[in-house]
């Protein structure tokens, strides 16, 4: 163990510096200005409840992707939260799921007013490949009221922070 960490003090720090891109300094600016109406509107802390609705889990993984140490919406007042009761947003992705259609509305009605509901990705927006058919309802729209579409297959992170933006401002 002690020869382990001999080599270690040895060899030193191996990384190498990271230099800002232009992706980098945008996530910095829209987070800058969402914090700022999260802050003014939302005392600090705006709450989102994601719901997959039958997603291919694509848009998922964007979605979490905000969580990592990369884009981190946390420092930006941004908490996903387990519960609907707890959330200001429905952030639903995927074409509703003929079985989802029921929990999808009873998680909307359980969603304290004011709130407001997102639909991500294509499937979500429009229904996708899979439209309307015995096994799916479709677009969100279609089951429950929506307020901001933000397309894409996936959406990317930054789409998903300024479509929060665009959410805001509008209202």
């Amino acid at each position: 163990m002690l020869r382990l960490y001999g080599k270690l003090l040895r060899t030193g720090v191996l990384t190498e510096r990271v230099t800002p891109t232009a992706e980098d300094e945008a996530v910095e600016r829209e987070g800058a200005r969402l914090k700022t109406i999260v802050d003014k509107r939302f005392r600090g802390s705006l709450a989102i409840r994601q719901v997959d609705a039958g997603s291919c889990n694509g848009c998922e993984l964007e979605i979490h992707a905000l969580n990592n140490v990369y884009y981190n919406v946390e420092r930006f007042g941004v908490h996903f939260v387990a519960s609907p009761r707890h959330a200001d947003i429905l952030m639903v992705t995927g074409p509703v799921s003929r079985h989802m259609e029921a929990a999808l509305k009873r998680t909307y009605e359980a969603t304290a007013d004011p709130k407001w509901v997102i639909a991500v990705g294509d499937c979500g927006v429009c229904g996708g490949e899979f439209g309307v058919s015995y096994a799916s309802c479709g677009a969100v729209s279609n089951v429950i009221p929506v307020d901001l579409a933000i397309p894409g297959c996936p959406p990317a992170p930054l789409d998903l922070l300024r479509g929060l933006l665009s959410l805001f401002r509008g209202s």
